[in-house]
């Protein structure tokens, strides 16, 4: 099939992300893009402990993901491209803007200069001035916890 989801979140890998939406979604494929975790074997033995065996994950730099979108978007499999933060999805959607095209924002939590959006999403104005750009460009962002909560347009976030 196809990569189904792109989704933000900066717990990444976790019960909500796998049951919540890999279930409902048929995905047998998570691709977790982190510089950081596709370096760190310990992590991401952590990050498949969530994950059923049956699910395949791919731990990726930000490179490596730019370079294989186009196979992951033809490999047949129903596929979820996962980060921790919006810049890495904005360099996904630069480089790939036919697959990454639509993105789901999930748990982005409170850190300092974020101000809350919604339960689960805190933004600074710097980061909602870049999903604006990127709505902007042709991308279709949502904010949405789980499948069964309507999705949140990015306008109702100002």
């Amino acid at each position: 099939m196809s990569i189904v989801l792109c989704r933000v979140d900066d717990r990444l890998l976790h019960g909500q992300v796998v049951i919540g939406w890999g279930r409902p979604l048929g995905i047998d494929l998570i691709i977790l893009v982190d510089d950081q975790v596709a370096t760190s074997d310990w992590e991401q033995e952590l990050y498949r402990m969530a994950v059923a065996p049956d699910i395949e994950v791919r731990f990726v730099t930000v490179a490596q993901a730019t370079a294989e979108m186009a196979d992951w978007q033809a490999n047949g499999k129903r596929g979820m491209v996962l980060t921790g933060d919006l810049e890495t999805m904005a360099a996904l959607r630069a480089t790939s803007p036919g697959v990454v095209q639509r993105i789901n924002l999930g748990g982005i939590h409170h850190r300092p200069g974020r101000r809350e959006r919604l339960p689960y999403l805190y933004l600074t104005d710097q980061e909602l001035n870049t999903l604006l750009t990127l709505e902007a460009g042709g991308a279709l962002i949502t904010a949405q916890d789980l499948p069964t909560t309507p999705p949140v347009s990015l306008g109702a976030l100002g």
